[in-house]
């Protein structure tokens, strides 16, 4: 193959060009490794500050004005998307300079809580597995981990009423949350579907692909574990054996992807919340979340709402448990728009507390963007 003047006549490569501009490459590298340097030398400074001050080291309203403020500035063709993605592993690594990061999680790793986790932290915090939500409150509360993440809902399943539960002795509160579109994954050994004579998986994740599952695999039977990860691992010594779970858990257990996507609604999103000691200041696109008990009386329901709706409040989800204490009385859990520093929803819960048992305010946070 003849070459002239650096292009390749075979393949009309112009090597001397890409050469060149592989070199700008590495100087914009350069430039941008010193930058970050330079970065992580003010983020410790600013550590140092909070430390003298015991404030907060990890402010919610503040990634999301940084998220907001890059992507508003960004001029392309480098994404959105990857904007967040980037510097959100930026600020991972730059808190955990300010203070290592220990974040509690329901477990095992591979979970779609450890996804969350990872997607809301980045990748240079320290994620503790436990093994059921009591313990992730019991870390947080008791100091072992700074922070802690739950499921609270599903757009298919509904609400983790273990989690809301928690709530109701505890004192910690919302920080954030975290919206992650849940994406189920048949796994196996062997990555055939004809060699799959039983499946493993939370009983979540096997109702969210029920019809894919009548479909593809009618007369195959399907186990419950405790959670998606757990099937993983039982499938790993299993040739006949599949698994649904995440395709993190493909790499983590070593195991071939059968079929992607197979969860039966394409918009399946879970909402996580993160938990923690602190209030979070307002960010002007925030939620609050409330819990209370009320009288037992006639109307009792509309006299609850009455404050939120005289004040044009937007209420994006009510829940109610039964009182575990006392039988036929309920507790409610409450989702509106504001932050309680907002004049009109701290007037509107004052309203409501007269008429309660009990209140507790869970926490203003802001609201997730996916």
């Amino acid at each position: 193959m003849k070459e002239s003047n650096g292009v390749s006549q075979g393949k009309g490569l112009d090597t001397e060009t890409i050469d060149r501009l592989r070199t700008n490459i590495d100087n914009i590298d350069d430039r941008i490794l010193n930058l970050l340097n330079e970065r992580a030398s003010l983020v410790i400074d600013i550590g140092k500050l909070k430390s003298k001050g015991s404030r907060e080291f990890y402010v919610p309203s503040r990634e999301r004005e940084i998220y907001e403020r890059l992507q508003k500035i960004n001029k392309g063709p480098f994404p959105d998307s990857a904007v967040r993605s980037v510097f959100r592993e930026i600020m991972s690594a730059s808190l955990c300079l300010e203070q290592p990061l220990k974040v509690a999680y329901l477990g095992p790793k591979a979970t779609f809580t450890h996804l969350a986790c990872m997607h809301h932290f980045g990748l240079s915090a320290t994620f503790i597995s436990k093994q059921d939500i009591a313990d992730v409150f019991s870390d947080v509360e008791r100091g072992k981990a700074m922070y802690g993440v739950v499921p609270i809902e599903n757009s298919t399943e509904g609400v983790v009423t273990y989690t809301l539960d928690m709530f109701l002795d505890s004192e910690l509160k919302i920080l954030s949350e975290i919206l992650l579109e849940v994406s189920l994954t048949l796994l196996s050994k062997t990555g055939r579907m004809e060699d799959i004579t039983k499946i493993y998986s939370h009983p979540h994740a096997i109702a969210q692909c029920r019809e894919w599952l009548n479909k593809n695999l009618p007369d195959v039977p399907v186990f419950e574990t405790d959670s998606t990860a757990a099937a993983a691992r039982m499938v790993f010594d299993d040739p006949n054996a599949g698994a649904i779970a995440s395709e993190l858990a493909a790499n983590l257990y070593d195991l071939q992807i059968v079929e992607k996507k197979i969860e039966d609604n394409a918009n399946n999103f879970t909402r996580f919340l993160v938990i923690g000691k602190t209030e979070q200041d307002k960010t002007g696109n925030d939620k609050t979340s409330v819990m209370f008990s009320i009288k037992d009386e006639p109307g009792a329901l509309y006299k609850m709402l009455k404050p939120f709706a005289n004040r044009g409040i937007n209420l994006t989800k009510i829940e109610s448990r039964p009182q575990k204490k006392r039988a036929w009385e309920y507790v409610f859990f409450l989702d509106v728009d504001g932050h309680i520093y907002d004049a009109h929803v701290t007037e509107a819960i004052e309203e409501l507390e007269k008429m309660c048992v009990f209140l507790k305010v869970l926490g203003s946070y802001p609201k997730s963007r996916l």
